[in-house]
């Protein structure tokens, strides 16, 4: 069969993604799916026209000979006396009937089936579906959701409202489940179970839902919940035999769990024995050094924990920078903003047109492949479950607009470009982020950078390339600092002291994406050629 013409250019679109695979962890990628998607629902709205026209015609048919029929079987011999009536009736079921028999039997479904096949070899995988639910759950943990403002799709900075549906729910909740983690598995399971509860149909019962919500709570100790909830399994299906076994056993445990209660309250109450009430003691404050990072870079996340005093605030200013009068920014100087003082990140406002964002996107979309990491021990880059992204590199060479970017970046800095990494650019998906960790190599990494031959990081430039509705921020949790992300910005920090030892409260990390999509680019500025630009420090922290 010949494929029209239309389907032959998405399959040209569609070869240049084969390479590509976790669609999940970049949004620019997705939204060719969107296209792919509404390719298929005119391909199949093609295939209902055509079902359409040949039920219409057997319909036609059927209509005429069912009038034709009764009129003639009232009076068989006197219809069948004409003799055009005998001619007909011998033509319709010797020919006509036959080709009746053959419109039925047509398949009108080529066309849809062979564009579905053909596209379903790039569509997302499992591990695609997994991935995205995986980033649902990590969004509702960082960002403090519960499930049901997550279902209604109440999030900040929506565009396009979505309600997730009692299926949507328990797949999040099986997912979870079948990750062994049960707190999740419950929250999900309980929202689907409301759903049902509120009237919604699905396909998926009530039974199965309670099934797996009265397990996950015994799994997280909660017996006597976890009881209730098969009490309630039982009611809908009493043959139940899972239900009925758990419910022996949750009483049974319940039954042991009292006694050996009572036992401890008649050992207190034994002659000789004094009770002791334990003196209640005012919680102490926790200091933001004892909290574990990961909180600590969650609360930055949603916007908490920012340890910027007035006073510290009131030394950050905003200036015109021509970075000792550069020639390129002496008429024309850069605006400049301080962010943080310790470590000392700045802002660059209005630093990259739209017009330099789209060619940059433009040239790096065909090439975005799950970012990687480096490999402390093995010293190679290696994809990681904490660094949901895409990216792709872009060489000086390829495009003027690039090598105009790295020279700007060495005006504005007045670091050397020739040893730095070329500019990365990344996107980040459903839930994207990158964790807590440093861009420069530490002691215990001595080889981090070797194969390249320019030595440490001593400096990161990252630039903002799209608002982001919701989420997305830079933080550096171990100061309590947070950059946000600002379309046309970019923002500048050292790595290194100008002794050449590290500054390891530049580790910072890539919150989630909430709402939107986030794309930024950056470069990674190395130790070689940079002897004479910024000169070596007399002691370690200078």
């Amino acid at each position: 069969m010949e494929l029209p013409f239309w389907c032959l250019l998405l399959l040209s679109c569609l070869q240049s993604l084969s390479a590509h695979n976790d669609f999940f962890t970049s949004t620019g990628q997705m939204t060719d799916l969107l296209y792919t998607e509404k390719d298929l629902v005119t391909s199949l709205k093609d295939y209902i026209r055509a079902e359409e026209n040949k039920l219409e015609r057997v319909k036609r048919w059927a209509e005429k000979l069912d009038s034709l029929s009764a009129a003639a079987t009232q009076d068989p011999e006197g219809f069948l006396g004409h003799p055009v009536n005998a001619f007909k009736l011998m033509k319709r079921l010797n020919t006509e009937w036959g080709d009746l028999e053959s419109l039925v039997l047509s398949d009108t479904t080529d066309g849809f089936i062979s564009n579905l096949t053909i596209q379903r070899q790039y569509f997302p995988t499992d591990e695609d579906q997994t991935g995205a639910a995986k980033a649902l759950l990590r969004l509702q943990d960082t960002y403090r959701l519960d499930a049901n403002t997550i279902s209604t799709g109440d999030l900040p900075g929506v565009k396009h409202k979505s309600l997730m549906t009692v299926d949507d729910c328990y797949e999040l909740g099986k997912i979870a489940y079948s990750d062994v983690d049960y707190y999740h598995t419950e929250l999900w399971m309980a929202q689907a179970l409301k759903q049902l509860d509120q009237g919604e149909e699905s396909t998926i019962d009530k039974v199965t839902v309670l099934d797996y919500l009265s397990y996950s709570i015994y799994q997280q100790g909660e017996i006597e919940r976890a009881l209730e909830y098969t009490k309630r399994l039982l009611e809908l299906d009493p043959e139940h035999q899972r239900a009925k076994g758990n419910l022996k056993y949750f009483e049974f445990q319940l039954e042991k769990q009292k006694n050996a209660a009572e036992d401890v309250s008649h050992k207190q109450k034994e002659p000789g024995k004094k009770e002791t009430a334990e003196k209640r003691k005012k919680p102490k404050k926790v200091s933001n050094h004892l909290i574990p990072e990961r909180k600590k870079y969650e609360m930055l996340c949603r916007g908490e924990g920012n340890r910027m005093t007035p006073r510290r605030w009131s030394r950050l200013f905003c200036r015109y920078h021509d970075n000792n009068h550069n020639p390129m920014y002496v008429l024309a100087p850069a605006k400049q903003q301080d962010e943080w003082d310790r470590p000392y990140i700045v802002r660059y406002l209005d630093i990259i047109s739209d017009k330099e964002i789209e060619r940059v996107k433009q040239l790096a979309k065909p090439r975005l492949r799950r970012a990687t990491v480096h490999d402390p021990q093995t010293g190679k880059l290696t994809t990681a479950h904490y660094r949901v992204s895409k990216s792709a590199w872009l060489t000086a060479y390829e495009d003027p607009m690039i090598d105009k970017i790295n020279q700007r970046i060495e005006d504005l800095t007045g670091l050397e470009m020739d040893t730095a990494e070329e500019l990365q650019v990344a996107n980040y998906g459903v839930g994207g982020q990158y964790e807590p960790h440093f861009d420069f190599g530490r002691k215990d990494e001595p080889d981090a950078f070797k194969e390249l031959g320019t030595g440490n990081r001593i400096a990161t430039w990252l630039f903002y390339m799209s608002d982001v509705a919701a989420g997305g921020a830079t933080v550096f949790p171990d100061v309590g600092a947070a950059v946000w992300p600002q379309k046309g910005t970019a923002v500048f920090w050292y790595n290194l002291f100008a002794s050449g030892e590290g500054d390891y409260s530049t580790r910072h990390a890539a919150c989630p994406v909430l709402v939107g999509n986030k794309w930024v680019s950056n470069k990674w500025i190395h130790e070689r050629g940079q002897e004479w630009r910024r000169p070596c420090g007399l002691s370690e922290s200078e």
